[in-house]
């Protein structure tokens, strides 16, 4: 593979190694928030919530959309929920099943996002 191709994976993976940015990411795959709703979900200043968001954006992890004042998110790779479910099962011990998803274009055979 190319280099390029996996120093993004590295960098979307990095953006992704952070508690508050993990939860946000399994929120948004729950359904689309508003930006103030996420950040009262947290104990951190809106600027540092406002921050991640910045990041899970800026590599395309999540996206935004205006509605008059209010900034909307959702998760732009859906594909993430399933691989957070199965990292969760393996640190629990319990039984990893691999499950892909349809909703992007991720494939069986482990081909780029």
């Amino acid at each position: 593979m190319e280099i390029e191709t996996q120093r993004k994976k590295a960098m979307l993976l990095k953006a992704m190694g952070h508690p508050i940015r993990i939860e946000i990411i399994e929120m948004l795959g729950e359904r689309e928030m508003c930006a103030c709703e996420i950040a009262s979900l947290f104990d951190y200043d809106r600027t540092t919530v406002s921050k991640h968001l910045a990041i899970l954006k800026d590599l395309g992890i999540i996206e935004q959309r205006r509605d008059g004042l209010y900034i909307y998110y959702s998760l732009k790779l859906p594909c993430l929920i399933p691989m957070l479910q199965c990292i969760e099962h393996a640190i629990l011990g319990d039984p990893v099943e691999i499950q892909f998803c349809s909703k992007c274009s991720c494939s069986k055979d482990g081909s780029e996002i």
